[in-house]
């Protein structure tokens, strides 16, 4: 058993912690403040192959294995979680499923421009009255000749609204079986007619990352834009989810330790009664518990990232590390305010926006309570 990254996990965890720092971080306030994910950053995480790491060179990936993703993951947000989101949802939520479940053809028209950073894409499941119960979907996709005719509406939607944004794999119902909906994605290329994306979100966190609500009025595409087998659907989103929760642990643990390294450094240089408060058993307290919660979350991260690619079973484990990944990324920002007392509670302050960006990650992707009922089934009970 061994604990050490390879050499070349260690050096992507380099070029993109230098990247991270000298391109993300000087403006990461700034897109915080304007609610606005730079293009250009996109680009250049494309030229340099962090867009496309897990994927085949043949489909303008790195050809990289998924742990070294996750490496890259965790650096862009121990920086900016709205730059980490976004390269989530295009690699874990989209396209390894286009990897996995495409054809060819998906595959080269799709894949090939995601992996190098010409276009963004999204994930689709989501509804207004359907979270967490995601079998509860209203959207539908009927077919009528070669075409397949969509309407519904999607919430809480990342990716949809930029630029680049190229296309959503979109969880739909498309039949019946046994009295129970059988459940199909459908790939829906942006600018489709009936295609609709609303106004993004005013949200707590994640300020760049582009959120908004969808909707879709008898958007026509063709048969040959359902990704898998037709009513295989659910089973797809549900295996999808869990590589996205490893994806969503490894944000959490970037965030825990940017929340780590702005409070120790905090700690060392802020002088109160006479000496640095690192020096308060009070405060070392706090920064020895992020740093035992970092550590446990990020060996839970590597699990399951190592099982998923061993392709062994690790539902079980994607769970325990979001779970616990999230959590430990709440009370990290939090206790990074505190460190930092009223100058944690202003903006212009990188530990805030830890602190608001932080909650979110109990949510996406499976709340904390789900993660919990997964582990509770999985454990037999």
């Amino acid at each position: 058993m061994n604990f050490d990254l390879e050499e070349h996990h260690i050096a992507i965890q380099r070029m993109v912690r230098e990247f991270a720092e000298r391109e993300i971080a000087p403006i990461a306030q700034e897109m915080d403040e304007e609610e606005r994910l730079p293009i250009p950053i996109i680009r250049k995480m494309g030229e340099l192959g962090i867009m496309g790491l897990p994927f085949p060179e043949a489909y303008g990936g790195g050809g990289a294995d998924l742990l070294s993703y996750i490496v890259a993951l965790e650096e862009l947000a121990r920086v900016d979680s709205s730059v980490a989101i976004t390269l989530e949802v295009c690699v874990s939520l989209v396209g390894i499923p286009l990897l996995r479940f495409g054809t060819e053809e998906q595959k080269r028209r799709w894949l090939v421009p995601l992996a190098q950073g010409e276009m963004i894409a999204s994930f689709g499941l989501t509804e207004p009255g359907s979270g967490s119960d995601a079998a509860a979907m209203t959207t539908r996709a009927i077919k009528d000749g070669d075409e397949w005719v969509i309407n519904g509406a999607k919430s809480f939607i990342t990716n949809t609204g930029t630029d680049i944004s190229g296309f959503i794999i979109l969880a739909c119902v498309t039949g019946q079986k046994e009295g129970r909906p059988e459940i199909s994605n459908i790939i829906v290329p942006k600018g489709t007619p009936g295609y609709i994306i609303g106004k993004p979100y005013k949200k707590i966190g994640w300020h760049a990352s582009d959120t908004r609500e969808l909707y879709f009025d008898d958007c026509r595409v063709p048969l040959d834009n359902l990704l898998g087998e037709e009513g295989k659907g659910l089973a797809q989103f549900l295996w999808t989810l869990d590589g996205g929760r490893v994806g969503i642990s490894a944000i959490g643990v970037g965030l825990a330790q940017a929340c780590l390294d702005h409070s120790l450094k905090r700690a060392k240089e802020r002088v109160q009664f006479g000496r640095p408060i690192s020096q308060f058993q009070a405060i070392q307290f706090k920064l020895a518990d992020m740093a035992v919660n970092i550590d446990i979350a990020r060996l839970a991260t590597y699990r399951a990232a190592w099982l998923m690619q061993q392709e062994r079973p690790f539902k079980k484990e994607a769970s325990v590390a979001k779970l616990f990944s999230s959590e430990i990324a709440v009370r990290a920002a939090e206790e990074a305010v505190q460190i930092f007392g009223g100058y944690g509670y202003l903006n212009e302050t990188p530990v805030s926006r830890f602190y608001r960006d932080s909650k979110v990650l109990t949510i996406a992707e499976g709340t904390s309570e789900v993660q919990r009922m997964i582990i509770a089934r999985e454990l037999g009970v």
